[in-house]
């Protein structure tokens, strides 16, 4: 009956298998997310808990929220359609989240294929050091 109500055939025992490799990939992708963006200066990363996205806190230059404001957009915002413009990666913005007055964040998948996701993470990382030099 599993197999058959997940749409997979084969005995439940592979099904079980299955969803541990799925989590053990999951948690995987969880820490080297964690581990990479926390290697970003001005990037902090909490755990990953439950969940299949990442949540940091990014620091953005007062001149960056001053540019922001310019435009009409939160700063986290600035910051992502900035990223997505000159890189192609697709974050969202914390401040749709109810985030601490103050502070900026973004939410993150951890769902691609890790080399891919090590990619993106890396390419960030070299998106924010050019942005926080462009506005400090």
């Amino acid at each position: 009956m599993l197999g058959a109500a997940s749409g997979r055939s084969g005995p439940p025992c592979c099904l079980g298998q299955e969803k541990s490799a799925v989590l053990r990939a999951l948690a995987a992708k969880a820490r080297l997310a964690q581990e990479l963006l926390n290697g970003i200066p001005g990037m902090r990363c909490s755990p990953v808990q439950g969940a299949m996205y990442c949540f940091p806190r990014v620091q953005l230059p007062p001149r960056a929220c001053a540019a922001a404001r310019a435009v009409g957009q939160a700063p986290d915002m600035f910051f992502c359609m900035r990223l997505l413009e000159e890189t192609g990666i697709c974050l969202v913005p914390g401040s749709g989240f109810g985030q601490q007055e103050g502070t900026f964040h973004f939410r993150m998948t951890i769902l691609p294929p890790i080399e891919k996701l090590q990619l993106v993470l890396e390419k960030l990382g070299s998106f924010y050091a050019k942005f926080v030099k462009e506005f400090s």
